[in-house]
């Protein structure tokens, strides 16, 4: 019975040590979160990739925890404004960050 007692306690400390070490925290993501931030990533270079009036070669996409970054070099104020529209419109971005700088 006391082994018993023992092997419950081991297999709760381990799994509990196993959600512990899966959360997230402000700097570092979860592997679920990532695999979202990834699909969310390559959602927004195919909506930009699909706008014609912008390169998506010029436009960088990076995503944490739902906040996309778009970053690079673009030609016209314009091509932000519609690279800003077109990545909020995807679903799963909760915020857009502007880092895009003009030609």
């Amino acid at each position: 019975m006391k082994n018993l007692k023992i092997a419950s306690t081991l297999i709760a400390a381990l799994m509990l040590t196993t959600v512990v070490g899966c959360a997230s925290t402000n700097k570092q993501e979860s592997t679920g979160q990532y695999v979202d931030d990834t699909v969310i990533t390559t959602a927004v270079k195919a909506a930009i990739f699909n706008e014609p009036t912008l390169k998506v070669a010029e436009i960088n996409v990076e995503t944490f925890k739902g906040a996309v970054q778009l970053s690079g070099f673009v030609r016209s104020q314009d091509d932000i404004a519609t690279a800003i529209n077109v990545a909020r419109g995807v679903n799963g971005v909760k915020s857009v960050k502007n880092d895009m700088r003009l030609k």
